[in-house]
């Protein structure tokens, strides 16, 4: 357990916006940005493409059972014809155990304490390579694991790699949506089996935890104990949650037993329809990467 004490855009005007984005980036005389989306069982990988209605193309990987990761990264690369072009540059999420820190606590050069930090609190990544991604918003580090034959893959592709917690987008975006209105709220962002659960107060997670989760009844159990750990009003403050909430009308019904003020977020309408926003099937967590950013 890790716990860590507009104005409208019209359709148009967001095209107009990430063409000037991506152009922005060409002018430079280097190609934007290949992102690459790691699950455990999962990949997907989203090409930017100016000709496309949506500015991106996604493109979920078929993975291989019973081969790793790194394995069939490999493969991709070489049989998907739009990766064998020259991406030098990469983005890379990865859906991986994280541990928040202080930012107070963090000494970049001093990779042993970031790898006993990380080791104190996760299990089962002790041959894994140990990264940090700093949140200076939120004056906090998120430490989080890489299996090394998989980041040797990338390394070897990529000559520029930046990689990130899945979750790093979406804790960012929403840290900036908290301060609308006056209500304490928590956060549940559902993504590949699993449930995040997070707030904020004072710059800075309030709350930071995950947990497996294959049921309604398991989330509405996690949420409503951490509602309550945090001694929230059940009439007063709000919980949002995002992505993909299992058998969500059970869910939602169950949840609204207990928290009168219980919203799903919209994509399309969180990001003022945004292109990527339409794409169908891409992760909450990869169109906020492609929309706001890390």
């Amino acid at each position: 357990m890790k716990i860590c004490k507009n104005k409208k855009i019209s359709v148009t005007s967001q095209t107009k916006q990430t063409r000037l984005m991506m152009n922005s980036v060409n002018s430079y005389g280097r190609r934007p940005r290949l992102t690459i989306r790691i699950g455990q069982a999962s990949l997907a990988f989203a090409l930017p493409d100016e000709e496309s209605e949506n500015q991106v193309v996604y493109m979920p990987y078929t993975v291989r059972s019973g081969v790793s990761i790194a394995a069939n990264l490999r493969e991709a690369f070489k049989t998907e014809e739009q990766l064998t072009e020259e991406w030098s540059r990469a983005q890379v999420m990865l859906d991986t155990p994280v541990v928040i820190i202080p930012l107070e606590d963090y000494y970049e050069q001093d990779q042993e304490r970031i790898s006993t930090y990380y080791h104190h609190a996760i299990t089962g990544h002790a041959n894994d390579t140990v990264l940090a991604s700093v949140l200076p918003t939120l004056n906090a580090v998120a430490l989080y694991a890489i299996n090394k034959d998989l980041k040797l893959v990338l390394d070897d592709h990529f000559s520029d790699v930046r990689f990130m917690p899945v979750a790093q987008p979406v804790w960012n975006h929403l840290y900036r949506r908290s301060f609308t209105g006056v209500r304490r709220k928590l956060y549940g962002y559902f993504h590949d089996k699993r449930l995040e659960v997070f707030s904020f107060q004072q710059s800075r997670f309030h709350f930071c935890n995950s947990y497996e989760v294959t049921s309604a009844r398991d989330s509405v159990f996690f949420l409503l104990s951490v509602w309550q750990q945090l001694g929230l009003d059940q009439r007063k403050d709000e919980l949002h949650l995002a992505g993909n909430l299992p058998d969500k009308e059970t869910f939602l019904s169950e949840i609204r037993r207990f928290v009168q003020n219980a919203y799903v977020i919209n994509p399309t309408a969180d990001f003022n329809r945004a292109p990527v926003a339409a794409i169908k099937g891409m992760p909450y967590d990869l169109m906020t990467l492609l929309v706001k950013g890390r």
